[in-house]
């Protein structure tokens, strides 16, 4: 396998859980609610998937890959329920979106970093930071994956994708072609028309921020799936907030922060394929896996003026202003 194919199939896997992840600040954000919480809904999500994948574990054959899809329902619903706390404190309580968003991601790092210590010793009887996972079947499609170059996108595919890029249709469709999707959009630029109109904005925002954790911690599991096996709260660190930076490049819209997230997954890809041609240190594998992030910069500096953010993103909504 070429190179080339390596930074395509390794791109890909990392793109897709990202852009899952985005959507759901997507549609947080064209709600109205600033979500700076991507990252914690990750982790909790993902935590909540690992212990149930972990637990339910020795029920199946060691190469069945029911735990994983598992994990991944958990994970959906584990990110929307944590989510609810970001959506009380924002919609309900009309505390500062930003400072909920900060602590809400320093939270879930402490509570998964704790409870997965906790529950390691008290279940399993092993005093570790992770949970274990199963390893992920690779999906081929032949005839396609012989093409040259873009054959490496229908080679080495995770299920997860796959599901994925299923949600991402499906939320794309109720985001632009459905009533309560054009309703989320005008609560982020007109609340009070939607409120005039006989919409309750606190209610459709509360459900945009649950949407927001569930697709998050789906995006989170399936990180873990591809990048290393086991549910560590160390293999987050950085991801939520390129999904914002992505969202944000992809002006809040869904298919221009597919580009991104792919521009981003590639730059990942890439890097680690340079430290392997250059045959570098192990050490230059850190260094490369920032380039993201710098890719991240340089993209926000040269188009960031042309973004334009919801009229009303992060403004607390009260009725009585009009």
């Amino acid at each position: 396998m070429t190179y080339l194919n390596t930074i395509i199939i390794d791109g890909l896997s990392f793109a897709i859980p990202l852009f899952i992840m985005a959507i759901g600040g997507i549609y947080c954000e064209r709600s109205g609610v600033t979500n700076l919480a991507i990252e914690g809904l990750q982790g909790m999500g993902a935590f909540v998937g690992a212990l149930a994948a972990t637990l339910v574990s020795g029920m199946f054959a060691a190469d069945s890959q029911a735990p994983m899809f598992i994990a991944m329902a958990f994970s959906f619903l584990g990110g929307g329920l944590y989510a609810v706390l970001h959506a009380v404190l924002c919609v309900k309580f009309k505390a500062n979106q930003v400072i909920s968003g900060v602590v809400i991601n320093i939270l879930a790092t402490a509570l998964t970093t704790f409870l997965t210590s906790e529950i390691s010793t008290a279940l399993f009887g092993a005093a570790s930071n992770r949970f274990r996972l199963t390893t992920s079947i690779r999906l081929t499609v032949p005839g396609l994956s012989e093409i040259p170059v873009l054959g490496a996108i229908f080679t080495n595919i995770y299920p997860f994708e796959l599901a994925i890029i299923l949600v991402a249709l499906v939320a794309w469709y109720v985001l632009y072609k459905t009533p309560f999707g054009m309703h989320l959009r005008a609560c982020g630029d007109n609340p009070h028309a939607v409120d005039a109109a006989g919409v309750e904005v606190s209610r459709v925002r509360f459900i945009a921020v649950m949407i927001s954790g569930a697709l998050s911690g789906l995006g989170g599991i399936c990180f873990a799936y591809s990048i290393s096996v086991q549910f560590s709260s160390a293999i987050y660190m950085g991801y939520g907030y390129l999904a914002i930076a992505a969202l944000i490049f992809g002006n809040w819209q869904i298919m221009p922060t597919l580009w991104a997230c792919l521009i981003f997954g590639f730059a990942r890809s890439g890097g680690f394929a340079l430290t392997q041609v250059m045959e570098l240190p192990s050490a230059f594998t850190d260094l490369f896996m920032t380039l993201p992030y710098i890719v991240t910069l340089f993209l926000l500096i040269f188009f960031s003026k042309s973004n334009r953010a919801p009229r009303a993103l992060g403004e607390i909504y009260d009725k009585g202003k009009r």
